[in-house]
């Protein structure tokens, strides 16, 4: 060891030493700061990429948060390019992970504007489920969103597979308008403009981190 590195003022002879949250490390007498997770949640307005990057120079989420902090932040999941709604962005990798992979099954829910009204045994059927190309497929949860439009849906699904809702309504015939997720693991985009981001509160963190949400 050059003796580069400390904790707590102390050099590290040791390669493997353990460091906990609260020491202080330094490098050639500099202090390192250990990274701060960051919370975003965003409604996400139609025409936006959900990338950092894009090789056909569209227009990224992250591009309406690049002021909101210094640290590098990262959309957790997807929702193509024309669907609205609900939008969280982070640093934490673990959390990423716990929210978007297929076995914690997160709940989201999506209002869907039809080119026309859908009738009720299409609902039934999305209910039990329809056979898509890359496999089977249904609902949890999906209802008429305005008894008086049957053009309108709310459906609550929690399959991650890319444009799975779009998918669904147009093997039935049906073309998706708008589409709008206005529930992702227990957050809405409520007191939100199209567009605008606020911070999760320190309560919105803890109930996302321990998955006690509905």
């Amino acid at each position: 060891m050059s003796g580069n590195i400390r904790v707590n003022g102390i050099v590290v002879t040791e390669l493997g030493s353990k460091i906990t949250i609260t020491d202080k490390v330094s490098l050639n007498k500099k202090t390192l700061e250990n990274e701060k997770f960051i919370y975003i949640l965003l409604n996400k307005p139609k025409g936006y990429v959900t990338s950092t990057k894009d090789p056909k120079n569209d227009k990224l989420v992250t591009d309406l948060v690049k002021n909101c902090c210094k640290e590098r932040i990262y959309p957790v999941g997807r929702l193509d390019k024309q669907t609205l709604g609900v939008l969280l962005l982070t640093n934490d990798g673990e959390l990423t992970q716990k929210l978007t992979h297929p076995k914690y099954n997160k709940k989201k829910i999506y209002h869907v504007f039809l080119d026309k009204d859908i009738t009720k045994a299409d609902l039934e059927k999305i209910a039990i489920g329809v056979e898509l190309e890359d496999g089977f497929i249904n609902a949890d949860g999906i209802s008429y969103a305005d008894n008086d439009d049957k053009t309108q849906v709310g459906i609550e699904i929690h399959s991650g597979r890319n444009k799975i809702v779009r998918r669904i309504f147009e093997h039935l015939g049906y073309k998706v308008k708008k589409l709008d997720r206005v529930h992702f693991a227990g957050l809405t985009k409520k007191g939100l403009q199209r567009g605008q981001w606020r911070f999760l509160t320190e309560k919105e963190i803890g109930i996302l981190k321990m998955s006690s949400y509905t």
